[in-house]
């Protein structure tokens, strides 16, 4: 069986990335949002590294994921803090509520894991219908830069119990038509030289050109779009290794 951010690659996830570990973007984001006053949605909220920061600096913060083990990791994440956000099961593409917000925010390039042009444009069709007049969808990408298949990359963390767990992550398909890589990435878990488990993720990633996806979000209807990059205000990329914001306002 294929999983996506099923228990294995959640928890390492939480090690790799805990709560408030920031690439600078926990500083850049809570920045952009201050002048928020109502509700505030992040999307693929994970095991709540960003959310939990955000709560606690009083902003109104919910949350979804489509990952049932990344969900279980940051209720209890919020659990231990004393936090109680809204957190619900969803996708991008897809979730309906009756909440208009100020702000949704899409971290880190999460969003690339909507590999199909046609979820994506209909995510960001969703993002607007749920934004109030003037509300602002801040989102990042990145660019793929190695994208050849065969490149194999592995990695090892070991547990707060002496555990080990292992990824081999090897890129099986690039579609250089529809802009998307698939790679696969086998977890293992051994403990004492023993294999404990094992799970093998299928995970696909979008590519967007910058001006690109600036033109996919005009044609959903955002305004004021501006662009930075590694978490500078107004700074256009200039390498392809750059983390790519975008800020987008929802008029109405």
């Amino acid at each position: 069986m294929l999983n996506y951010y099923g228990r294995l690659s959640s928890e390492v996830y939480e090690m790799d990335k805990p709560v408030g570990h920031s690439f600078g973007d926990i500083e850049f984001y809570t920045d952009r949002l201050k002048s928020c006053k109502g509700p505030v949605l992040e999307p693929a909220t994970g095991t709540g590294r960003m959310l939990i920061p955000l709560l606690e600096k009083g902003f109104h913060v919910e949350g979804f994921d489509s990952s049932k083990d990344m969900l279980g990791i940051c209720h209890e994440n919020c659990k231990k803090r004393g936090l109680d956000p809204k957190l619900f099961e969803e996708k991008m593409e897809s979730f309906s509520l009756d909440t208009k917000y100020d702000a949704i925010i899409v971290p880190t390039g999460t969003f690339l894991l909507l590999y199909k042009r046609a979820d994506s444009i209909k995510a960001l069709k969703n993002f607007y219908e749920h934004l109030s007049d003037g509300g602002r969808l801040i989102v990042d990408i990145f660019l793929q830069n190695k994208i050849s298949t065969g490149i194999v990359s592995t990695r090892t963390w070991e547990c707060s119990n002496g555990d080990i767990i292992t990824l081999e992550n090897k890129i099986v398909e690039v579609d250089y038509i529809n802009q998307y890589t698939i790679s696969h990435g086998r977890y293992e878990k051994w403990r004492d030289g023993v294999l404990l488990q094992t799970e093998l993720e299928h995970f696909p990633l979008r590519w967007y050109g910058v001006e690109e996806f600036r033109l996919v979000l005009e044609s959903v209807g955002f305004k004021d779009i501006k662009i930075s990059s590694d978490y500078k205000l107004g700074k256009y990329p200039s390498s392809s290794e750059d983390m790519i914001t975008f800020e987008a306002v929802a008029v109405k």
